[in-house]
């Protein structure tokens, strides 16, 4: 990559640094992809192996296949898809049906968003409203929504704003302990920090991670679809220390909080089980046929 032209009076910049810079950017971006790969191929490739022998697939090939047509059809990620797969029970011997006594409920409505910005059974509409209204209510510009991860356990990051890649590679997923936003999901409560350089709660790479980031506090709100329950949290991030909320504040976050658990956990019970049954039904047609991708 050709390097600028500086400016009259300005120092020639190093070649050496400039391409030893690029090359790092570089590597560092090639590693980002290869992680979220292997992260996403290792749930995939066990949800494969499922179904080829569950319905007596031709290959894993096939399997995949069908993975894909549910998933597009459906608009549910193929990793989320995956999971299921892996965590829910398997449906009886020779049952036509997967799920035949589920009673089905409404989608839940969400009052802090507006219903013409979130297209209905919308994932992704809903957690980007959800750390819309989270940064809005505590007046911050940086944040980031994660969701239960039923494959590794611990929270998986899914939307976030105001962050830098750096951040985003290192909490891509978080185990049950060493941050803020873990002890909330332990607890099934907010946690406030008010200055990370000294809350004992980090470990202390995940305490420099978020300094590097530009962030001296953070506040971390669990998505509970019920008391005792957490399938998420939205966390807001700050330049500067701070003080706990404002009872109005926690007011608000704790709506937040309950109604997107709850649509979450909607979701997971309706929209995802209506792919897997999707799913079922079409590969109880295909028993050792092989199925190529679309």
């Amino acid at each position: 990559m050709p390097v600028p032209m500086p400016r009259s009076g300005e120092p020639l910049p190093d070649p050496g640094s400039v391409a030893l810079r690029e090359e790092l950017l570089r590597l560092r971006e090639e590693a980002r992809h290869l992680r979220a790969r292997a992260t996403g191929r290792s749930v995939v490739a066990q949800a494969q192996g499922i179904l080829r022998e569950r319905y007596a697939l031709a290959d894993a090939e096939s399997a995949f296949a069908l993975l894909q047509r549910a998933s597009q059809r459906s608009n549910v990620k193929l990793r989320i898809l995956a999971g299921a797969v892996l965590s829910v029970p398997r449906p009886e011997e020779r049952e036509r049906l997967w799920f035949p006594r589920r009673v089905r409920r409404p989608e839940p409505r969400l009052t802090f968003a507006s219903a013409r910005d979130i297209e209905p059974g919308n994932r992704g509409h809903v957690l980007r409203a959800v750390l819309s209204q989270t940064l809005t209510v505590v007046g911050s510009g940086m944040g980031n929504v994660q969701t239960t991860d039923h494959g590794r356990g611990g929270l998986r990051m899914e939307e976030h704003i105001g962050l830098p890649q750096d951040f985003v590679d290192f909490f891509g997923h978080v185990g049950d302990d060493g941050t803020s936003c873990a002890l909330a999901a332990h607890d099934v409560a907010p946690v406030t920090v008010p200055d990370v350089a000294t809350h004992p709660v980090f470990t202390e790479p995940a305490r420099q991670a978020i300094l590097r980031a530009g962030s001296r506090a953070c506040h971390s709100v669990p998505l509970t679809p019920a008391p005792g329950v957490c399938v998420g949290m939205v966390s807001a991030h700050f330049a500067e220390t701070i003080r706990e909320p404002t009872p109005a504040q926690a007011e608000a976050l704790a709506v937040v909080g309950t109604e997107a658990g709850r649509w979450l956990s909607w979701y997971d019970r309706t929209v995802v089980l209506d792919a897997l049954e999707y799913l079922h039904a079409l590969a109880r047609t295909q028993s050792g046929a092989r199925v190529r991708r679309r």
